[in-house]
């Protein structure tokens, strides 16, 4: 019994999880702590549950792919080796986590995740209106240098944990100066693309993947992508984004509960 209701969490967990990323993100909501509550060690189960959604980032970055362009003052050469370094160096950090150590950590990054999305329009709103107070000195030779390390910086949190990771990224794009909303929406499925790619061919030469769990809830999470994109456009934007950050919010609480 045990048995199938682990992998009935699992599943319904995953399904969950697909339909909230093809929406508005935050499926790391779900897919960590079911992991965990099943018996998986804290690391292993982010990176499963990594590997588990990579294909939602995937076809979501192709579905962007004609409106893809770069902040200013990066160029798209710049953006991908960037996120593929800091994605590099993050997956590597997670590597040499001890258990015990991610299990105080997952809490607050939870937390730190749930506050970023519940704020977000906020978040974005005050990019844009930094971006275009500094419009002018957007050219200086200064304004690549700290594009590349709010990059680098965004691309290690995300190889480390990936909750939250869409909202940084829409925020450093605002930051950096872009305004095309399909544009930065391509740039940050682009990113969450490479960065998971990375992440996920190091958990695996690092032994930190239960394939098992990751290919069955993989399928899942695209079906419940699928379906979910269908359902939602029948649902209030507010009512998605507050069901998400109520979830957060009791995993979080839950997990420190469990510390």
């Amino acid at each position: 019994m045990e048995f199938f209701s682990h992998w009935g969490l699992l599943l319904a967990a995953a399904f969950v999880a697909g339909a909230l990323n093809s929406v508005a993100g935050g499926g790391s909501f779900l897919t960590l702590p079911a992991l965990v509550f099943t018996g998986v060690p804290p690391v292993i189960a982010n990176a499963t549950g990594t590997v588990a959604l990579f294909p939602g980032y995937v076809a979501g970055a192709w579905g962007f792919r004609e409106d893809m362009q770069p902040p200013p003052g990066l160029s798209m050469r710049a953006v991908v080796i960037t996120s593929l370094i800091g994605g590099m160096a993050g997956a590597a950090l997670l590597l040499v986590t001890p258990d015990a150590v991610f299990r105080k950590v997952v809490p607050w990054l939870l937390l730190a995740a749930t506050a970023m999305f519940a704020f977000g329009p906020q978040l974005r709103a005050w990019a844009a209106r930094r971006s275009s107070a500094q419009a002018p000195a957007s050219s200086q030779p200064q304004s690549h240098v700290k594009g590349l390390l709010g990059m680098l910086v965004v691309a290690v949190y995300g190889g480390y944990f990936n909750g939250g990771l869409g909202i940084l990224l829409l925020a450093l794009f605002g930051l950096l100066g872009q305004t095309q909303l399909n544009a930065m929406n391509g740039m940050k499925n682009l990113v969450s693309a490479l960065l998971t790619a990375i992440a996920v061919a190091i958990y695996a030469v690092g032994g930190l993947v239960y394939w098992k769990q990751a290919l069955i809830m993989m399928i899942a999470a695209t079906l419940g992508g699928y379906i979910g994109a269908r359902v939602a456009r029948k649902l209030p934007a507010t009512w998605i984004r507050w069901g998400i950050v109520v979830t957060g919010l009791v995993m979080s609480v839950l997990f420190f509960l469990r510390g």
